[in-house]
């Protein structure tokens, strides 16, 4: 018999539940493990990835203790003038595209579109040498805010045009039949990173209202789809952390973590899913409220 053909969905899947099952969320500690800076993994060209291969990436360095922000695979190592190291181990990430039809001999498919997942590897710089100095630059170290929130940080979660409301009920939570936030003071927040990664989480749920991307989450019960519907604020506010400098959240619900990784078992494509709509409404914030730090054209006019 051949070998068994890769299942691409099956490897992410298992990759996921088997840090969930030792008791770690990979998205809650999205920093290099050599050096404990935040970042969002490099492709060779300097675009970030997304989506799932964050997550996935996100695991490899933590598990192998990576401090280079940048992956490239085996052959664009070579023609940087690298060479990865004997002996060492790369990393699956996920290339996704579509095939039409049409460009077929299939007549009868004509127009069809087939979308496609394909595993690709890839390596941490760490693991190669001969590069030139700057691709083992270690990410940015991690920002203090102390207990006090950050001016740029406030308004960059104000420029995203959600209503923030504080008081001091201790329950963090979006409403969506009022459609705002209810945050409690930052002062009752170990830290403002806590505040910031509550808030993202809870900005998270707002995006994904049907007042704005009108997301829709899987579950034969709301109860089913609460639970994937976390798992994506979960990580939408990952990406949106790591990108703005703010260090998640170490705090851990175990029932949670039971509900996902059960919701991760019984479908093979929910955490990608989760990924993909947390990688959307990432998108749909850093577009609306652009970087921290840098007015709007309204607050530059």
């Amino acid at each position: 018999m051949g070998k068994p053909k890769f299942d691409v969905y099956s490897h992410v899947t298992n990759q996921i539940l088997d840090e969930l099952k030792k008791g770690t969320v990979p998205w809650r500690k999205p920093w290099s493990g050599g050096q404990g800076g935040l970042t969002l993994p490099r492709r060779v060209t300097g675009e970030h990835y997304r989506g799932i291969n964050v997550v996935m990436l996100w695991i490899a360095a933590l598990n192998r203790g990576y401090s280079s922000t940048s992956w490239m695979t085996y052959r664009q190592a070579q023609d940087l003038g690298g060479q990865v190291r004997r002996g060492e181990r790369s990393t699956t990430v996920i290339k996704y595209g579509e095939i039409r039809k049409d460009d077929c001999d299939d007549v009868a498919g004509e127009g069809r579109v087939i979308r496609y997942a394909r595993a690709y590897r890839v390596f941490n710089c760490d693991q190669i040498d001969g590069l030139d100095d700057h691709w083992y630059d270690p990410p940015a170290e991690i920002r203090n805010f102390g207990t006090e929130l950050d001016p740029e940080l406030d308004a960059w979660f104000h420029r995203l045009g959600l209503e923030i409301r504080h008081s001091d009920d201790p329950r963090a939570y979006y409403d969506p039949a009022r459609d705002l936030i209810h945050m409690p003071p930052v002062r009752t927040f170990e830290t403002a990173h806590g505040y910031f990664y509550t808030l993202g989480h809870e900005s998270a749920h707002a995006i994904a209202d049907c007042r704005r991307l009108d997301l829709t989450f899987p579950g034969k019960t709301q109860r089913d789809q609460l639970v994937h519907e976390e798992l994506f604020a979960e990580i939408c506010s990952a990406f949106l952390c790591a990108r703005l400098g703010v260090q998640p959240s170490f705090e851990q619900n175990a029932a949670y973590v039971a509900s996902w990784v059960k919701a991760i078992s019984d479908d093979h494509k929910a955490i990608l899913r989760a990924a993909a709509n947390a990688q959307a409404a990432a998108d749909w914030a850093f577009e609306r409220a652009g970087e921290p730090g840098v007015p709007s054209e309204q607050e530059a006019a």
